[in-house]
């Protein structure tokens, strides 16, 4: 039928993927909730917890690696599939648990499978958006990173005084396969599901210039990492995703020692603050979508959207000066919605730069990376906050870490630049 209204099933896909983030999110944050109750039950120091925090990201590292290898290999929706059922049970396992090493095993296992979400969730924005909307798109989905958070301390609070521990990562962890019905339910690509016309069809591929799948097969991981382009992802998340697992590892904590309250009081303003970063994650993708749909280049849309974020992180540096709670909630808020409009943005640089067929496997490759600047931070983090514990001075310690976190993105959106100064998509056919 001639001028048929578009249909927007793209906008259902998105859903799907952020209550598949939220849920990741959810299932991962636990521990973290519950760090100083789980620290006395089994007698943690600082390094100790840092060191589970290591063994997930370790872990985390490696999946995403070998689930972007998997997904380019078979696909987002199988690729999806096997993930959230790894990462579900391995979440449920924290149940059963009975000491330290049992925490470091079903940390092991979370990490392995919660290492499919992002590269499968990228590839099927790849697949379902056009550039344009691209960014947009990740930043709403992203968001369940939010949502989880500001979800999480209240729920979490009330089942771990209610039911005790075990039955919070239990529940968590049932929550993936109900999630699962629904995507085997719904998800298929653009060109092979039912519910698109071919109105939105031609709008997804409206502003792409893809290559043959015969030859994005010529992308080999040696070809890769001769790349300027892959060595800008992987610096940016390097430096970057640390901080984020700062934020969501350690600010709870940050909270009960800075402004003497507990997870019964902090959850409030450890809400409010994933509560505002959700509107970073969202406004974030859609200013540099603006920016293209104005005219500009789409990489300096990207890069200048990019280094907005990234400077107002560096409010961060701040707050040590706060004098209350709320205080330290509105500058946290800030780097934290800053960094969620960062994320949304250079995970798009991603399908700006490599073909739909590679992917999965630059994201993984990058995502790896920020899980390696995620090992190696915590273990920084517990070597000053154990040593400023000894003293008396933990605050001091955190004070240092938000220093650290304040100048990350900068230097993050010079190396980017300097790597790949106009991220120029990879012509994969050439010798």
């Amino acid at each position: 039928m001639a001028n048929e209204k578009r249909t927007g099933y793209r906008w259902v896909v998105v859903a799907l993927l952020f209550t598949a983030t939220t849920i990741n999110y959810i299932d991962r944050q636990i521990i973290g909730l519950l760090k100083d109750y789980l620290g006395k039950d089994f007698n943690w120091s600082e390094t100790d917890y840092s060191n589970i925090v290591i063994a997930f990201n370790s872990a985390y590292a490696l999946g995403n690696v070998l689930f972007g290898i998997l997904i380019d290999k078979i696909g987002s929706k199988v690729g999806y599939t096997v993930s959230i059922i790894a990462w579900s049970l391995a979440a449920a396992a924290h149940a059963l648990v009975k000491s330290t090493a049992g925490f470091f095993g079903a940390r092991i296992a979370l990490g392995l499978g919660e290492g499919g979400n992002f590269p499968s969730a990228i590839r099927s924005v790849t697949e379902w958006f056009p550039k344009k909307e691209r960014a947009f798109a990740t930043g709403i989905f992203n968001s369940g990173t939010n949502i989880a958070a500001v979800v999480s301390p209240g729920v979490i609070y009330w089942i771990y005084h209610s039911y005790g521990w075990r039955t919070a990562f239990f529940l968590t962890g049932l929550i993936g396969f109900i999630w699962l019905i629904f995507w085997l339910i719904f998800y298929e690509v653009p060109a092979r599901h039912k519910r698109v016309n071919a109105e939105e069809l031609e709008y997804i591929h409206s502003d792409s210039v893809e290559i043959t799948s015969a030859t994005a097969r010529k992308l080999s991981w040696g070809r890769m990492l001769g790349i300027r382009q892959t060595w800008a992802f992987i610096a940016g998340k390097f430096f970057t995703d640390p901080v984020w697992w700062f934020y969501l590892f350690w600010v709870p904590s940050y909270f009960n020692n800075r402004y003497n309250i507990d997870l019964k009081s902090s959850w409030v303003y450890v809400s409010t603050i994933y509560f505002m970063a959700t509107f970073g994650s969202v406004l974030g993708g859609y200013l540099s979508g603006w920016f293209i749909k104005k005219g500009w280049p789409v990489f300096r849309a990207r890069k200048t959207a990019m280094f907005i974020y990234a400077l107002c992180v560096l409010p961060v540096f701040f707050v040590q000066y706060t004098a209350n709670a709320w205080g330290g909630v509105a500058i946290i808020s800030l780097a934290a919605a800053a960094h969620q409009a960062w994320s949304a943005n250079i995970f798009t640089t991603a399908s700006d730069m490599f073909p739909k067929k590679a992917i999965s496997s630059v994201v993984g490759l990058g995502t790896m990376a920020g899980s390696v600047g995620a090992i190696l931070f915590p273990m920084l983090i517990g070597a000053i906050l154990d040593h400023f514990k000894a003293l008396g001075k933990i605050t001091a310690g955190y004070n240092i870490i938000f220093v650290i976190c304040s100048c990350a993105y900068v230097l993050a959106w010079l190396l980017m630049h300097l790597l790949s100064p106009q991220m120029t998509k990879v012509e994969v056919g050439e010798a």
